[in-house]
């Protein structure tokens, strides 16, 4: 419980500095989003009254501790470009961002799992080199390319799959996960390409210890030892590379929305910044640095279930 709390301090530290990075960056991008919203041809007085209105006229200090009340309160300001709450915003495009990359979990982890075990389980066999070749393939090739080839290799060639475009959850669950089938197998080939590599390697490392080698030495058949002892004691790197990918997921997702014109958060980070929607492009990014800690603070946390010597450490 004592590392679960460490853990929990340093999540909450971690997000008030980056809060006040975000908010300091965005105060050094140049520009007047009053004048954006204005066009230069504004009149003066139009635009202070329109930066009073803003709050942009107020001190940098007192600005930042209203943003960040404002998120305690649930209430993270209205977009200066669609005049709508960001928290609405952000709530909708959640609806396609979050099952896109839950899907690309799922996916990843399913192909590198099995992969990276059997690969491990017979070095030079066809199915290790098939993973090799695999692992490289996937890193070497950006998800935004992948999603090009699946558009004109599957979408446009056959036409059981959308090329584009989202319906939405309303016209129907099957529609709606039509369309996120090809992005989140974007997303997912080069997370399962480092899932393999990093399975793999664990697998092997394991398989040498001494307690497997005890274990066969008292009659574990080679599948047992690998199922019970060998794959339990890999996981602890697996799991590790796993919550570091989650960032990597949410940055390819931007690419990757936008590729296959998916209303999610990536678009929706991508049109405020070329807007520059300051207070959109915060909201998002503290979002999405609080999701990637969420998901490292779960890992830590998994880490005493994977791991007895943390339950026990003072």
């Amino acid at each position: 419980m004592q590392h679960i709390a460490r853990s929990l301090a340093g999540l909450i530290l971690t997000l008030l500095v980056i809060s006040f990075v975000i908010f300091l960056i965005m105060e050094a991008v140049p520009g007047d989003p009053a004048e954006i919203m204005l066009g230069t041809s504004a009149a003066p007085d139009t635009l202070a009254a329109l930066r009073a209105q803003l709050g942009l006229d107020q001190p940098f200090l007192v600005r930042y501790v209203e943003w960040l009340s404002g998120i305690l309160h649930g209430n993270l300001g209205d977009s200066y470009t669609y005049h709508t709450p960001v928290a609405h915003l952000i709530a909708e495009r959640l609806m396609v961002t979050l099952p896109l990359t839950g899907l690309a979990v799922v996916l990843s982890v399913a192909i590198s799992l099995p992969l990276g075990v059997i690969a491990a389980s017979r070095p030079g066999g066809i199915v290790d080199m098939f993973a090799s070749l695999f692992a490289q393939i996937g890193i070497a090739v950006p998800n935004f390319w992948i999603g090009l080839l699946l558009i004109l290799g599957i979408a446009l060639t056959f036409g059981f799959l959308p090329a584009g475009g989202f319906p939405g959850w309303e016209a129907g669950f099957w529609p709606a996960l039509k369309a996120l089938i090809l992005p989140s197998v974007a997303l997912a080939i080069p997370q399962a390409a480092v899932l393999t590599r990093v399975t793999r390697a664990a697998v092997i490392e394991i398989t040498n210890e001494d307690f497997v080698r005890t274990a066969r030495a008292k009659g574990a058949t080679p599948s047992h030892a690998l199922w019970r002892h060998v794959v339990p004691n890999a996981l602890i790197p697996v799991v590790t590379m796993l919550g570091m990918q989650i960032s990597v997921l949410i940055a390819g997702a931007v690419l990757v929305e936008n590729v296959f014109t998916l209303p999610g958060m990536g678009t929706l980070a991508y049109q405020a910044l070329a807007q520059r929607d300051l207070v959109v492009i915060q909201n998002v990014v503290l979002f999405f640095a609080a999701i990637v800690m969420g998901i490292n603070f779960l890992v830590d946390a998994l880490y005493t279930v994977l791991d007895p010597r943390l339950r026990t450490r003072k």
